[in-house]
């Protein structure tokens, strides 16, 4: 789905904590989808995108932690995933960055499609299996862009979590933790960030959008 106006693009993050292991970022059927019908309904016409986001992923809140809830693998058929009964974190933020951007439910499950899947093709190997992959993808269908900080540092991985995917190499820019924090002014709610893992074969260990508090004090969710 083209998206043409900025405030319609989730910034991409890259956060590397300093010293050892954190960090990296973005901005911007199986069970019933009750929930997520009812909260495109109540968010429609509230802007920014921003808000709409943050209302989503606090309505969600709560919800059971999953791991593996996508159906499909080299040698298995993938299945196009629905749910709003358990989400693992990046289940959860895919779920609420569409539910955000749609306007009814065939216009969520296009757009679902869109951020799971490079060029929104149901198949395993076409799925964003890492987040710098999720984040580059999702740059080049637009509906996300990176967010520049100044201190940014040339980070480079390689990964190999399943020998069908082959090992790959990542050239990122990462953030560190100090500059992140000094540019707080930057960010603003809904923001997706992605922690980067010093452990091998795995680029971040933890994705999630920013929030802020009553007092302004940062969240994250999930």
């Amino acid at each position: 789905m083209p998206l043409d106006s900025a405030m319609h693009r989730r910034d991409i993050l890259r956060i590397l904590a300093g010293g050892t292991v954190l960090a990296a970022g973005v901005r911007s059927s199986a069970a019933g989808e009750a929930r997520v019908a009812r909260l495109i309904a109540e968010t429609r016409g509230l802007e920014p995108l921003s808000k709409r986001i943050d209302f989503i992923s606090a309505a969600l809140l709560g919800t059971r932690y999953r791991g593996y809830t996508l159906i499909g693998g080299p040698r298995r058929p993938e299945r196009f995933v629905l749910r709003d009964d358990a989400f693992d974190c990046v289940t959860f933020c895919e779920t609420v960055l569409a539910a955000a951007l749609s306007h009814d439910m065939d216009e969520f499950e296009n757009t679902l499609r869109e951020i799971r899947y490079r060029h929104g093709l149901v198949n395993w190997f076409e799925r964003n299996h890492y987040f710098f992959e999720w984040s580059e993808h999702n740059i080049e269908n637009k509906t996300c862009r990176a967010v520049v900080m100044d201190g940014a540092v040339a980070l480079e991985k390689t990964v190999y979590w399943h020998r069908a995917l082959g090992r790959r190499r990542f050239d990122m820019r990462v953030i560190p933790r100090d500059t992140f924090l000094a540019n707080k002014a930057m960010l603003e709610a809904g923001d997706i960030v992605g922690f980067v893992t010093r452990r091998p074969n795995l680029d971040c260990f933890h994705m999630g959008f920013i929030a802020f508090g009553a007092d302004g004090e940062w969240l994250l969710r999930p």
